[in-house]
């Protein structure tokens, strides 16, 4: 018995649109925080020159909203490949622009969070870089990956 049966593939999709709909609220959420209350400024670790950064912040939010919408209507390798390939290039763009303008102040005394904070940037674009040759191999190989895996499964369980 491979342990892949309709029922295992019911929940696995019933899971998938789980996270979608959190994902909406979740990042929903979040662009009502920061754009509207209480506002980013409110943090005193950022500076005003984040307003130049906020653009795109909201672009990759906004964008989380509308493709997890979109995956809870087409659930599917090929399109969920595309969609997470738009979002993380919008987010590559965001991290870029808080790495350029870097619109943190950390007070007279910052101790170490200046290079905390680039380290964990440089984490974040160097990761974001590879996730997007991933998604786009995976989104180029649509459903045929999942297809191979399948008969994979099911020649080793027979």
């Amino acid at each position: 018995m491979n342990g892949s049966t309709g029922a295992g593939r019911s929940r696995t999709a019933t899971r998938r649109r789980v996270g979608y709909g959190a994902s909406v609220v979740v990042n929903g959420i979040l662009l009502y925080l920061v754009n509207v209350a209480p506002g980013w400024a409110v943090l005193p670790f950022l500076s005003p020159d984040f307003s130049s950064v906020l653009p795109w912040l909201n672009a990759s939010m906004a964008l989380g909203v509308l493709t997890s919408i979109g995956y809870l209507a087409v659930d599917t390798p090929t399109v969920k490949g595309i969609g997470d390939l738009l979002t993380q290039a919008v987010g590559l763009i965001a991290m870029i622009r808080l790495w350029q303008v870097f619109p943190f102040d950390f007070g007279s005394d910052p101790g170490g969070w200046p290079i905390v904070v680039r380290v964990l940037l440089a984490i974040g674009i160097v990761g974001t870089a590879i996730g997007m040759i991933v998604t786009a191999v995976v989104a180029l190989g649509g459903g045929r990956r999942w297809e191979w895996r399948r008969r994979a499964d099911s020649s080793i369980t027979s």
